[in-house]
């Protein structure tokens, strides 16, 4: 079977959610399936972080293009190939494809039809555009979880229900749990002025969605009990930040609200290990990624009860109302105060991980492709 896969997101300079589930399904397609051909089809360079491992079968096509690259370079390309399947794991499809070939795509949330406010005009128009063709064009359709597929068939009744295939994520926890040398934790977090134990942590873009002007309201409140208390926020700026960044500098704990900014990849586990706890309190998540990193790296997580984040956390998460900046402070102080409850999370947090893998997610997605 010949099968393409649209991979233009690895090139991206940002690593995020879905860029990670990319590469994590093209590490191991390889391995998995030798009989089948894949062409890996991107735009330019991939990025190194995120660049996929060469197999015998593997193709990389570079398709040179511009904004319009999958509805012009890569559907061109499809004529070319002539592939069987074609499985693009965002949440898109080329409006132009060739008779006969199954298409194969992956929904990670609909955030932008929930929270059409946190969105630009123009980002939001597209979104919505390309949602609308991989409804009216896919074969299969890949629910990142069962919230996701239940707001699928909420915006898309016509879909149907055998369509979609709920297919979870995995996270790799020795990455997230192997500890690095005193020597290189001690350089990561002394830039920032930080020791282990002293600090909240949110991994995450700084975006609307993601609830941090209601976090750093309830930091300043939590802190009033716990002055030793610092939030570090690891991750870029991104879409509509501007009021975000702002209410931080108004702050008046702001001394005690560090922004790291994006980090490479290997220090992101030095941050998940050596903070007290971690902060998600996004209002809305396809599946919330770092919910599990931070379970594998042994960190107690507090995140919201909304959308897929009851789904991933299980009883291994403390809860709060994301829209409650009250319900959001008093957890936060209570899991920084209570030593005996962060244990227990710790301990559940290391026992949930386990149900998640990309080896699993991997061979899911592949038995989706083949159908």
């Amino acid at each position: 079977m010949r099968i393409a896969v649209q991979a233009a997101d690895l090139d991206a300079k940002r690593v995020d959610g879905t860029r990670t589930y990319i590469r994590e399904l093209l590490r191991r397609f390889g391995n998995i399936d030798s009989e089948d051909t894949f062409f890996v089809c991107h735009k330019s360079e991939f990025n190194p972080e995120l660049a996929p491992p060469e197999f015998p079968n593997y193709e990389f096509l570079t398709l040179p293009g511009d904004r319009l690259w999958m509805q012009t370079a890569f559907a061109q390309a499809l004529y070319h190939i002539r592939p069987d399947r074609v499985f693009i794991p965002v949440q898109a499809a080329p409006v132009a494809t060739p008779e006969g070939i199954e298409i194969i795509a992956t929904v990670h949330d609909l955030a932008f039809r929930f929270f059409p406010k946190t969105f630009p005009v123009a980002a939001r128009a597209k979104l919505n555009l390309l949602l609308g063709v991989l409804m009216s064009k896919a074969t299969r359709i890949i629910a990142v979880s069962e919230s996701t597929k239940t707001d699928i068939l909420h915006f898309f009744p016509q879909v149907s229900e055998s369509k979609i295939y709920v297919i979870h994520h995995g996270v790799n926890a020795g990455f997230f749990s192997d500890r690095p040398d005193d020597a290189f934790r001690d350089m990561i977090l002394s830039r920032h002025g930080l020791v282990p134990d002293s600090y909240v942590l949110y991994v995450g873009a700084i975006q609307p969605r993601k609830n941090l002007i209601r976090l750093v309201g309830a930091f300043e409140k939590a802190k009033k009990r716990n002055p030793e208390m610092k939030l570090a926020i690891v991750g870029e700026k991104a879409w509509l930040s501007d009021d975000i960044v702002a209410r931080i500098d108004r702050s008046g704990d702001a001394g005690d609200v560090i922004r790291v900014g994006q980090v490479p990849m290997n220090e992101l586990p030095v941050w998940y290990q050596n903070a007290r706890l971690f902060v998600f309190p996004s209002l809305y998540e396809g599946f919330g990624l770092p919910v599990l990193e931070s379970f594998a790296a042994g960190t107690p997580v507090l995140t919201g009860n909304v959308s897929s984040l009851p789904e991933v956390g299980g009883d291994a998460a403390l809860y709060a109302d994301p829209y409650l900046e009250d319900d959001i402070a008093e957890k936060l102080a209570l899991l920084w105060e209570n030593a005996l409850l962060r244990g227990e999370l710790r301990q559940k947090g290391l026992e949930r991980v386990k149900m998640f893998s990309w080896e699993r997610c991997a061979e899911k997605t592949l038995d989706c492709i083949r159908g």
